[in-house]
């Protein structure tokens, strides 16, 4: 399959409720096309947070990676993922193995890590037959209608993210840190600020404390920037949140976030994040051959539930350092 020129490009359609969207017309190869266009759609992101390609077709995962490595300099490994992923070839994953029938609230990729993708791209190869949509909400529109007070204590405290790690739920500790070796993992985690605690059944315990506000690193503007509601133990669907509080107990969830000086989140905060970014998500039911770009720290992304199956490529680009995004909370290697 070929596409047309950069000239031939339609205009990107901006409309209520959707995310920019483009339209590659067929005439080369899709990684060709991905190339010759690449300036172009940066722009679309670095202008309006998102875009969606429809057109490419998009069929399977070298293709889909040839045309991630166009795109951007240097596909990412992932390190500290809160669920287990295929990996098809190196910097190129599938989505995360999530129950289809709940949804993965709005979130910022990694933004508990003290190095993060600037940069999320994915690929449609199947589509569901309902649902599944990749939404977007920007993230300083977010912060803005958030109460103040809420915002200003997160600014000060940050937030903090704890982590059981086991074989059943979410990654294990070989998945989130690439090894099993116990010197390997605490050294990982000494040098990203990360306390840890072997459990006597051999399990792992970890808490990181980290900015809930950033700034952008190119645009400076202020974002809301991270995990908390979706990693909360009240965003979960309330018979999964008592299966796990029954069998961890609730000081043994697989994770779970509070505010930065340890305080519990109660569920009435978490609700109201969840329905302000709700109010503010923009969405677009994938179809096979769809590519979407996101810039990973102005817009927050989520994966809705779903019907049928789906095939959905990730890749994580262009490194950003929390320090150089003016954190508000200030975390050193231990």
């Amino acid at each position: 399959m070929s596409f047309t020129s950069t000239a031939s490009l339609v205009d990107v359609k901006l409309e209520s409720g959707r995310p920019p969207r483009l339209r590659a017309e067929a005439t080369g190869s899709a990684p060709t096309w991905a190339a010759e266009h690449r300036d172009t759609l940066r722009a679309v992101v670095a202008e309006h947070g998102s875009v969606l390609v429809r057109g490419l077709g998009l069929r399977d995962a070298a293709e889909t990676g040839a045309v991630f490595s166009e795109l951007a300099t240097g596909l990412m490994t992932e390190q500290e993922a809160f669920a287990p992923r295929q990996t098809y070839s190196d910097g190129v994953y599938s989505s995360s193995k999530w129950p289809s029938n709940q949804p993965m609230c709005m979130h910022h990729e990694l933004s508990y890590t003290l190095e993060f993708p600037g940069l999320m791209m994915f690929a449609c190869l199947s589509a569901p037959t309902d649902g599944g949509a990749t939404a977007v909400a920007d993230s300083p529109t977010v912060l803005d209608a958030l109460p103040t007070e809420l915002t200003e204590r997160f600014e000060r405290e940050g937030w903090l993210l704890t982590r059981s790690y086991n074989d059943e739920i979410g990654a294990s500790v070989a998945e989130a840190f690439g090894t099993e070796d116990r010197t390997a993992v605490e050294r990982y985690c000494r040098a990203n600020a990360i306390t840890f605690e072997w459990q006597p059944d051999g399990g792992l315990r970890t808490r990181q404390r980290r900015s809930a506000v950033v700034r952008h690193p190119v645009t400076g503007r202020r974002c809301w920037f991270n995990q908390i509601a979706f990693l909360n133990e009240w965003t979960m669907a309330p018979e999964v949140h008592e299966y796990l509080v029954d069998v961890y107990g609730a000081d043994g969830l697989p994770f779970n976030t509070r505010f930065g000086n340890g305080d519990p989140i109660g569920e009435d905060v978490v609700q109201l994040l969840n329905s302000v970014y709700e109010a503010n998500t923009v969405r677009e039911p994938w179809q096979a051959g769809d590519l979407m770009l996101v810039d990973n720290v102005r817009t927050a992304h989520s994966r809705e539930p779903f019907e049928g199956p789906r095939e959905v490529l990730v890749a994580m680009a262009e490194p950003v350092r929390l320090a150089d995004c003016s954190p508000t909370v200030e975390v050193t290697a231990q």
